[in-house]
């Protein structure tokens, strides 16, 4: 904790809705500063750091007499939001600076690097940093993944298997949250105890809802400590997920009968998943641990997700922070300092390139983290197909709809939110079930204003998208629904693959198709949806 000194020592100056302190000395970290406020504060210096990636600087206003306090925390945003238990870089070192007007972090220190230069030092800096650190943190779950999936080639009882993926589970569990995982523990056994309280109930899916639900209520209302509930919501998350798929699997007729304590466990605490996740059925864990062969497909699948996860975090940690800034000087440029609402659209895409990044890092590293222990695959003729796929970042990106964004932001998440909260809702009818699908995302995700609005919005808008595109299919007879049409659709204006290769074209013998009817209803609708939702894209999934 670093004092300020008081406010009357300040000298502040007005831009629009922010206020920069300027001049101010002070002893303290070497980071950009955020305030709680709209105070912002740069600690700049000749030679920007990049060894450490900007972080959170927490400012607490005391309200009244007194003097504000900064705490400064290097933690790598990729790495906060993906890894559970944040990114150990120490305290910054303590050294004068002077903090200057500015925005962004290193923003005029980085304007004096030639560009080869700058390169230099982010490669040396920032990139081979970032992806060192990232393995660094991964690499004992990659090791249990692959001795898990090595210890089930060599046939042993079924009843082994369950129990060593419980101890490749508790173990990965401690080694990323230490004795917090006694919260995940309580609530697996917790949902075992009413799964076979109701084994001869036909709702246990609902039961096991509403016993989570209030367990997760409880931990929202703060009955236990907020920092360590935060740091187990995502195995919470898992779990929970898991234990609601089995109980209506169970009740569906899909799985025969009520797994034994060790079946229940391992699934729950399948170490491909509880970590990082994605969420599996009952049934890819059950032909998870049969042991299939290595392959080379698979062994391919696992280095190309790994590859693609720290690919992500490397751009998600160096490119928002860094890069952006270099090229497009969004607080230095006179022209887009006097265009404020473009400078804004910039800094809010700038701010969700890093996030979106975030999610992808995690989602390419749950894939490979899945795939290593043997789960993730679909049964060909001849072969074994390793296909899972948790996040499409350009189906995010460049969406189609509104619908195809939250769709392929989690693709399993995707999935178990539609085939277990919204079809289980829609005797509520259809807008009710949207909503209930979106208060059970909030739950998982954790109680938060900002969350639920952004939530709210998302249910509001794919709801309305929905039910305009599907009225314009059915009066154009085009492929304008929010979901791509399956090539063999009844639609009288349709885009078919000619060849491989060649655009899409019409069945039809018009030269002018760019200017004919078809083109016109298809290409328009998705065109104006496309423009609605790619603005929402950066303010709300951000």
């Amino acid at each position: 904790m670093y004092a300020i000194p008081s406010p009357s020592d300040w000298t502040v100056h007005s831009i629009g809705e922010t206020e920069v302190l300027h001049s101010l000395q002070v002893t303290g970290c070497a980071c950009a500063c955020r305030t709680l406020t709209c105070t912002q504060l740069v600690a700049q210096s000749d030679v920007p750091d990049f060894s450490h990636p900007p972080p959170v600087l927490q400012y607490v206003p005391l309200h009244g007499l007194g003097s504000p306090k900064l705490k400064c925390e290097c933690r790598s945003p990729s790495l906060k939001r993906g890894l559970p238990h944040g990114h150990p870089h120490p305290l910054c070192p303590c050294f004068d600076r002077s903090i200057r007007l500015a925005i962004h972090p290193w923003g005029s220190a980085m304007a004096t690097f030639s560009r080869q230069e700058f390169f230099q030092q982010l490669l040396q800096g920032c990139l081979l940093p970032t992806a060192q650190q990232g393995l660094d943190q991964i690499w004992l779950l990659l090791a249990i993944c692959l001795a898990c999936r090595l210890l089930w080639r060599l046939g042993l009882p079924s009843y082994l298997k369950h129990a060593s993926t419980v101890a490749g589970g508790f173990f990965s569990l401690y080694h990323f949250f230490q004795l917090h995982m006694v919260w995940v523990v309580l609530l697996s056994l917790l949902c075992y105890l009413v799964l076979f309280l109701c084994r001869h109930s036909s709702h246990r899916g609902v039961f096991l809802s509403v016993t989570i639900l209030i367990y997760l209520l409880m931990g929202e209302m703060h009955m236990v400590d907020t920092v360590t509930w935060h740091k187990m919501r995502g195995a919470q998350m898992i779990v929970a997920m898991k234990a609601v798929s089995l109980g209506f699997d169970l009740d569906r007729g899909e799985v025969g009968a009520v797994p034994s304590p060790v079946e229940f466990m391992g699934y729950l605490y399948f170490v491909g998943t509880i970590v990082f996740g994605p969420w599996i059925s009952f049934h890819s864990y059950l032909q998870a641990v049969q042991g299939h062969p290595l392959s080379r497909r698979w062994l391919q699948k696992v280095a190309r997700s790994l590859a693609l996860a720290l690919l992500c975090l490397v751009l998600s940690t160096c490119v928002g922070p860094y890069l952006f800034p270099y090229f497009i000087p969004l607080d230095g440029d006179r022209l887009l300092r006097n265009k404020k609402r473009k400078a804004r659209w910039l800094r809010a895409y700038e701010s969700a390139v890093s996030f979106h990044f975030s999610n992808y890092f995690v989602g390419f590293l749950s894939e490979a983290t899945a795939t290593l222990a043997g789960a993730g695959f679909t049964e060909e003729k001849d072969h074994l197909e390793w296909d899972l796929t948790v996040s499409k970042p350009l189906n995010v990106e460049l969406p189609r709809s509104m619908v195809e964004v939250v769709t392929s932001w989690n693709l399993p998440m995707s999935y178990w939110l539609n085939n277990y909260v919204f079809k289980n809702a829609l005797r509520l009818g259809t807008f009710s079930a949207v909503l209930v699908t979106y208060a059970a995302s909030a739950l998982l995700h954790g109680f938060s204003f900002h969350l639920a609005a952004v939530l709210l919005s998302l249910a509001f808008i794919t709801y309305v998208e929905h039910v305009l595109r599907k009225r314009l299919a059915r009066i154009l007879s085009a492929c304008v629904l929010s979901k791509r049409c399956p090539p063999d659709c009844s639609h009288q204006h349709r885009l078919v693959r000619v060849q491989p290769g060649q655009p899409c074209a019409q069945h039809s013998p018009s030269k002018m198709f760019l200017l004919s009817l078809p083109c016109i209803c298809l290409r328009v609708p998705n065109f104006f949806f496309w423009c609605l939702s790619h603005p929402h894209n950066l303010s709300s999934i951000r």
